[in-house]
Order: C-alpha cells, then sequence, then structure tokens
C-alpha cells in the first residue's frame, strides 16, 4: 500500500512496531474536550479561559470606543441580562458548552473501554489514534474497528488494504453515522462473525490518483486537484480524447459514496444558476457506493485568451481516467477526503491519472 511521500518514512518505522499476528483494531479520534486539553495544557485551563471570554454582548473594554449610540445599544442589551443573576450570558453559554464536551468524551471514552473489554477474543488488540493510522501495517490484521464519526472510517478506509472494516457509532444521538451501522452493543457480535468469515461485506470502490514519478493516493469520497491556498489552478486536462488549457477553482473528483456529498454542492450550485436563467436541470447525478465509475467536475472554470471551459464535467468510466498536468510552479496539491494534509504535491511537471481503484474498500454490514 503506498501513501505521501511525506508518509513514507513514518511508514516504515510503524511496520517494525506492529505484531504481524492476526489481531484487531480500534481506530479512535480525539474528542473535543482532548483537542481543548491539547491546545490549554489542562482541563481546567481550558474551563477558565472558555468561561472567561467576553462576547460582544459584555460589558467589555471595547465600549469605550464606540459611539454614544452604540454605548446605549450595548447597555440596554446589558441590562436585560442583569435577570440571569451574577453569572453573565456569554459565561453560562461557555459552560453550557464545555459541560456538553465532558459529556460527549465521557460516552466516548466508556465506549473505547466497553469495547476493549468485549473484544477479547484471544487474539491482540491494539488501540491507534486516528494519526497514526497512515503508518501503521494493517495487512495481518484480522479486522479494524473505527470508532466513529463518518470521516473517521472514509479516512480508515484508504490505509487498511483488504481488511473489514467495522464502523461502531458511539453516539447516535450525535452522530447519524451513515458509515457507522453498528451500536457498541453489536461490535462483538460484528466482530465474531468476521473471525468467522461469515460476515456480510460491501465492497465500496475508491479513487485513485498515480502520478508520473510512481506515487499513488487514494480517497473514499472524492480528490480535489488545484492551490493549497485556494487562488487559481492552472492545468490541462485531458479526458475521451479531448485536452483543454484551464484556469479554475480547481476539480472536483468523486465517488459513488462521496457523490452525495462535496460533489452535490456542485450540482446544488449549477441548479441554482439554471433556476436563475429559467432553466431546469436534470436532478443531482450519484453513484452507488460499489458503481465502478467516477464523477469528476471543474470548479468555476474560467475563460480567457489562454484558457477554456468546454471540459468541465463527465464520468470516468472503469478502464478510463482523467488526466490532469500540472501547469503551476508551486502551491499545486493533490489531497483525498477532505484532508489536506493527506496530499501529493502537484506543480509543473506533474502529470496525474485519475481512475476507479482496482482496491476496495470492505465495511462489514449488519
Amino acid at each position: 500500500m503506498l501513501f505521501t511521500a511525506e508518509l513514507r518514512s513514518a511508514t516504515t518505522a510503524g511496520n517494525k512496531k506492529l505484531s504481524h499476528t492476526p489481531g484487531i483494531v480500534i481506530v479512535r479520534r480525539p474528542t473535543r474536550l482532548e483537542g481543548l486539553r491539547q491546545r490549554w495544557g489542562t482541563l481546567g485551563q481550558a474551563r477558565f479561559v472558555m468561561s472567561n471570554r467576553q462576547s460582544f454582548s459584555e460589558p467589555a473594554k471595547f465600549e469605550s470606543g464606540l459611539s454614544k449610540t452604540a454605548q446605549g445599544r450595548v447597555g440596554n442589551r446589558r441590562s436585560t441580562q442583569t435577570e440571569l443573576g451574577a453569572k453573565s450570558a456569554a459565561t453560562i453559554e461557555h459552560e453550557v458548552s464545555f459541560s456538553e464536551y465532558e459529556q460527549e468524551d465521557t460516552i466516548y471514552q466508556r465506549v473505547l473501554e466497553r469495547l476493549e473489554s468485549e473484544l477479547s477474543f484471544g487474539v491482540p488488540i491494539s488501540v491507534v489514534d486516528r494519526s497514526l493510522v497512515p503508518t501503521m501495517d494493517f495487512w495481518k490484521m484480522a479486522v479494524v474497528v473505527v470508532v466513529g464519526q463518518d470521516g473517521l472510517v472514509a479516512n480508515t478506509a484508504k490505509y487498511v488494504g483488504d481488511v473489514p472494516i467495522i464502523g461502531v457509532n458511539p453516539d447516535p444521538i450525535r452522530f447519524d453515522g451513515i458509515l457507522l451501522p453498528f451500536k457498541v452493543e453489536q461490535a462483538r457480535r460484528a466482530v465474531q462473525r468476521v473471525l468467522d468469515q461469515q460476515a456480510q461485506i460491501r465492497r465500496v470502490t475508491l479513487a485513485e490518483v498515480l502520478l508520473n514519478d510512481s506515487q499513488k493516493l487514494l480517497a473514499f469520497n472524492d480528490f480535489f486537484v488545484g492551490r493549497a491556498n485556494h487562488a487559481s489552478a492552472r492545468y490541462t486536462i485531458q479526458t475521451s480524447g479531448k485536452s483543454e488549457a484551464q484556469s479554475s477553482s480547481g476539480i472536483l473528483i468523486s465517488t459513488g459514496a462521496g457523490s452525495t456529498g462535496w460533489m452535490s454542492s456542485v450540482f446544488n450550485m449549477a441548479a441554482g444558476v439554471a433556476q436563475m436563467l429559467g432553466t431546469e436541470l436534470a436532478s443531482n447525478i450519484s453513484l452507488s457506493w460499489e458503481d465502478r465509475k467516477l464523477l469528476w467536475a471543474v470548479r468555476e472554470p474560467f475563460k480567457s485568451q489562454r484558457t477554456q471551459a468546454t471540459l468541465v464535467a463527465g464520468v470516468i468510466d472503469e478502464g478510463e481516467g482523467l488526466i490532469i498536468e500540472s501547469l503551476m510552479p508551486d502551491g499545486g496539491i493533490i489531497f483525498s477526503d477532505g484532508v489536506d494534509s493527506d496530499f501529493l504535491p502537484f506543480n509543473s511537471g506533474t502529470i496525474a491519472k485519475i481512475t476507479a481503484s482496482s482496491q476496495c474498500a470492505h465495511l462489514v454490514i449488519p
């Protein structure tokens, strides 16, 4: 399995650490509370910072710089808040937010503890943070249990090869969990069926980009080809025997799984423009997760003396590819599934071919 150039050295180190005994991997993510703790050092400091932040409705120092009329408006709002007692409305709001973070974290940590306890089948169990997934070697693992959200399943699927993935929804009240069909109490049974080779598996088509220097990257939902700073991207695009130079906000290439996500926003925009012009647009195009096809669309193509906008959307059938050559001296990137830290450089001299990958994600379904 190939990763971005930046990750290859880390991959070698990770391979040496992971046992090759078939086992179970639990992939977890940091909660929002853990993120606050990492940012501020301690939870006490994080709580203090949040509770002492002033909102624009409070009598903050900025009032002195306001006009008398504006100060009057602030004073009127402040008087309505005196009913709340000693605590300001902003302080109460921050305390509620912090309490929500604590509840979410408590539920998540309990789910992880329960999974570690209940998934004891006499095989090794490894709990892996999502940041380490690209550095792991999963090829001899029996099953990967991903403890959601949905995006964690998508980003894990690119690195685990053919190993079955069980998506567990740790908090159904908070997460819809389209890719998380199992509740925590169903996880043991799901893992048991995988170990007994009796699980139902859904094979999901992945997208693959191959560069002319042999680097590869996979995508569960979509690829973005453009510039890191979202300025105009310059490139040539080739498909179905046609080619043209373009300048745009980038190109989006979507799998069937991703066709109802970011790609759908492109169709929503097109439908809105068509409605403004008094014309009707066909309903959004979407593919099934198993379809061996990809959708692609150019975002905001710009016509000029040197650039065209006739190749703006299409379907990549199995066995075909979309070929893009960079005309950007620097700042060009290709990233997958909305994670711009997981990217390939795409600068002048680089040619990318994007196809439906021969590798599929194997999602366990109830």
